[in-house]
């Protein structure tokens, strides 16, 4: 008889009970089962778990590594990642870390009260009775209310929605994150007050009609000191520009179109200047010729670039008089001046307009495919390559320097140059709003392009390094200044104050911003970063990384 002990002990058991009462067919096939267990479900069994302790440890190492600024991300990523790989898993956990955050908090922008509450009688100076002294003193004077109202620091962030980002047409509701996301910027980086307006632009036929947002313009300006437009689709978006500017008594900025062309000249102004190459002489390629690269081409004609030696491509060619398209569609004007001020002889394919360039400005399709190495390779000497589509740029940095270019920059802030025009909006917007402009122009942007230039040149730059960063706070006080003397100077200004008050002004509510903002955050009135939160979208993303990889 079989021990109880064994029976207990040996997971044979059955095995050798079969044995002992010689059930020889029974025996055979308990055998040929343990040996298909043996052979084939513990190898894999094993390697099962192999994996599984590999991605457990990975997990804890990134979980161990992973900063609260996010400043290692690139560390965290496995070390087998290509360059691409990284890139591509940047962008996604950014997107779905940023899906999760703004669910966690509910949006990233809340309002609050600036003045103190002694008690519940104040809320008869604060609202009425007193309240009415406030509304009878402005009506007989407007301008009084940049004084007795948050107006003298309140922009108002308008869209349609009908272009965001990359993403096309999200519905009006579905530009809030963006929109958020610049008054956001505008706090931080300029210590701006900035209100998310997302409106309806359709019409009776269903067509968005840019009349609708120059009339919801012209009738909400009268509760902020400046607009910024934001995310309309082109060519509407030129048309509700030229036309705010024309109806409403207050700064109208276009920060898709104005802010990229301004911060692009920043970038490259040092960018020649390292090249020892004269714009005037410089002959530049445009690929892409939406909203960001018609205005960018514009800003550098009136810096001092010349149309003929310009070139620019839009998804059917190259711009010149030979684009009937252009010249019989109204609402594209902005694009028909530049085919009869650039290109005047007539080339049509990359590889005659790439020869001998000095400049590539990429705004087009995000790629990394989009623009080609061997065109680049066609290039100047000294080639400057400007590749800013997001969230990929056209062609990736690596890859534009293996076929010769001199200086590369991109939109993103995980490559050398980031060309961020949230280097130049919110100084911009702080700029006229500090003097009371009427008016945003192409020499106020000039002028801040010229200011950022001369600000990192000052500090030093290098082929990696010709443009400030965010972090560079002081930048954001001085082209305030510099955009608020040019107001002056060209009579757009109510007040009239010295560029050291502008600086100075300037400085002390981003200070303020950051102060409160740590106040809050120290106290528990801002929610902490719930870190575990972000580690597990790391490795869901490098998972899924690593999967799409696979496939």
């Amino acid at each position: 008889m079989v021990s109880a002990k064994l029976a207990d002990t040996n997971i044979f058991f059955p095995l050798v009970v079969l044995i002992q009462k010689r059930q020889t067919t029974y025996m055979i096939f308990v055998c040929i089962l343990s040996a298909f267990f043996f052979f084939f479900c513990v190898p894999q069994w094993v390697e099962n778990n192999a994996i599984f302790a590999k991605n457990t440890n990975e997990r804890k190492m990134s979980a161990n590594l992973l900063k609260k600024d996010l400043s290692n991300l690139q560390e965290c990523f496995p070390k087998d990642f290509s360059s691409e790989q990284k890139s591509a898993c940047k962008t996604l956990f950014f997107k779905k870390l940023s899906l999760l955050c703004h669910q966690y908090y509910g949006g990233i922008m809340h309002t609050f009260p600036k003045v103190s509450v002694e008690g519940f009688n104040w809320f008869n100076v604060w609202y009425t009775p007193g309240v009415s002294a406030v509304s009878t003193t402005i009506r007989d004077n407007n301008d009084s209310s940049y004084q007795l109202s948050n107006r003298k620091n309140l922009v108002a962030v308008l869209s349609d929605s009908t272009r965001v980002l990359g993403d096309g047409d999200c519905t009006p509701p579905g530009g809030l994150g963006v929109m958020e996301g610049k008054a956001f910027l505008m706090k931080y980086l300029g210590g701006i007050d900035a209100m998310a307006l997302c409106i309806d632009s359709r019409d009776e036929t269903g067509k968005n009609n840019p009349d609708k947002i120059v009339d919801f313009a012209k009738m909400v300006q009268h509760s902020f000191g400046a607009i910024n437009l934001e995310d309309i689709s082109s060519p509407n978006c030129f048309v509700v520009l030229d036309k705010c500017q024309e109806v409403c008594n207050i700064p109208v900025w276009h920060d898709d179109a104005q802010g990229t062309a301004c911060i692009t000249l920043a970038a490259l102004i040092n960018a020649l200047r390292l090249a020892k190459k004269n714009i005037t002489e410089t002959k530049i390629v445009l690929y892409g010729a939406g909203a960001a690269n018609s205005t960018i081409a514009r800003l550098l004609m009136e810096y001092g670039a010349k149309g003929q030696n310009m070139i620019l491509f839009d998804v059917n060619g190259t711009l010149d008089t030979d684009r009937k398209d252009y010249q019989e569609n109204p609402m594209c004007y902005r694009q028909w001046a530049l085919c009869q001020n650039t290109n005047p002889f007539h080339i049509k394919t990359e590889e005659e307009a790439f020869k001998d360039a000095d400049v590539l400005i990429a705004l087009s399709k995000p790629g990394p495919d989009t623009i080609k190495p061997e065109w680049i390779k066609l290039m100047a000497d000294k080639a400057i390559v400007f590749t800013c589509s997001n969230p990929t740029p056209e062609i990736y940095p690596d890859a534009a320097k293996a076929a010769g270019a001199y200086i590369v920059a991109t939109g993103r802030g995980d490559f050398p140059n980031q060309v961020n025009n949230s280097i130049c909006f919110p100084a911009i917007l702080k700029g006229v709003l500090a003097v009371q402009a009427t008016k945003i122009t192409d020499t106020m942007a000039i002028a801040a392009a010229c200011a950022i230039a001369d600000f990192a040149k000052n500090r030093g730059i290098d082929p990696n390094n010709i443009i400030p960063k965010m972090t560079e706070t002081d930048v954001f006080p001085m082209v305030a200044a510099e955009v608020a003397m040019q107001a002056i100077k060209e009579g757009h200004a109510k007040l009239h104050l010295s560029k050291q008050d502008v600086y100075q002004q300037t400085k002390n509510d981003i200070e303020h911003t950051r102060q409160m903002m740590n106040v809050l955050a120290q106290n528990g009135l801002i929610k902490p970063i719930d870190m575990q939160l972000v580690e597990n979208v790391l490795q869901e993303t490098i998972e899924e990384i690593k999967t799409n990889s696979r496939q």
